[in-house]
């Protein structure tokens, strides 16, 4: 059962909402507690109604009014919150593609979790925002077998429904030989195999165990390096239980990098109404510390009470 930490509010009144947001936005000092209140406590299509009566009753676009009355990591979170999920993804792939620098882990995070119906939403997204075909950028942003699985991944063609448990077994003898040999036709199978069987493939890594003696994911580290070698891992994880997946991502984007803030921040609003209870759930089993307790300890102020709001922590994970 996964379950997400932002559910619709009861008694909604998106007039309501837009008034306050507008008075809380034209304030001498803009009155960020309400911002927070309001924003973190309404599900994502609520605030898209929010958005429509604010654009109604005032004339002027939501999202421009926070970008204009807000800064840095705060403003990110506040206008992160206003896009619907396929925007988010499309919104975030064009500055990992398009930055100064190319932000692989986030094509990683992103490519390697979502559904096929997911990443068809997100290419039409993509597509709308900012008139750029998806595949076309990773295509030219990105290089080697790297590019070639995320481009494997952004077709969205993963099959789905019933899977033939008899093939599990070939596919992990062709995933054995692709760690053995490791030739560019190796790899391709290796790729071709991770990005398009379906979620059946527990069962090809179980088979892959018992041909090798050796867990999958191990094995890809042992032959494999740099971000090929982490997008793979990836999809190995994703499938497996992706609320560890997030987990092991947040806990490193906030030890291993002194608090990488696009990556919390990215992970909190996608997942919030998904699974992210279950993502505090796994860090708090596999790390001793609440993801509550962590940022807690690494961020702050008003940005440090929205990313709380969005965590939803109980009592004593402080």
């Amino acid at each position: 059962q996964t379950q997400g930490t932002i559910f619709p509010a009861p008694n909604f009144n998106p007039i309501t909402d837009a008034q306050l947001l507008r008075g809380a936005l034209q304030g001498i000092s803009c009155e960020k507690d309400v911002l927070i209140d309001i924003l973190t406590q309404r599900c994502n299509s609520q605030r898209l109604m929010i958005a429509e009566a604010y654009r109604d009753m005032y004339g002027r676009d939501l999202i421009t009014d926070l970008k204009e009355n807000l800064s840095h990591h705060f403003k990110e979170v506040m206008v992160g919150l206003m896009y619907p999920p396929a925007s988010y993804d499309a919104h975030e792939l064009w500055h990992a593609l398009k930055g100064v620098d190319t932000e692989e882990k986030c094509l990683i995070d992103i490519l390697a979790s979502r559904s096929n119906m997911e990443i068809f939403q997100m290419k039409e997204a993509y597509l709308m925002q900012y008139n750029n075909d998806l595949q076309q950028d990773i295509d030219s942003e990105t290089s080697g077998h790297f590019r070639d699985t995320l481009m494997n991944l952004a077709q969205g063609t993963r099959m789905e429904g019933y899977a033939d448990p008899s093939t599990a077994a070939q596919d992990a003898m062709i995933l054995w030989e692709a760690c053995q040999q490791k030739t560019g036709e190796h790899k391709n199978m290796l790729q071709m195999i991770l990005c398009n069987r379906n979620f059946f493939l527990p069962q090809v890594f179980q088979e892959f165990q018992n041909i090798s003696g050796q867990d999958i994911v191990d094995a890809i580290n042992e032959c494999y390096d740099g971000y090929f070698q982490e997008l793979l891992v990836a999809i190995v994880l994703c499938v497996r239980d992706k609320p560890s997946y997030f987990a092991y991502r947040l806990y490193n984007a906030i030890h291993d990098f002194g608090f990488h803030n696009k990556t919390v921040i990215r992970i909190l609003i996608a997942r919030s109404e998904i699974d992210l209870m279950n993502i505090r759930q796994r860090y708090k089993e596999r790390y001793g510390k609440s993801l509550f307790h962590d940022i807690k300890h690494f961020a702050s102020g008003h940005y440090e009470s929205a990313l709380l709001a969005i965590c939803a922590g109980d009592a004593e994970d402080y």
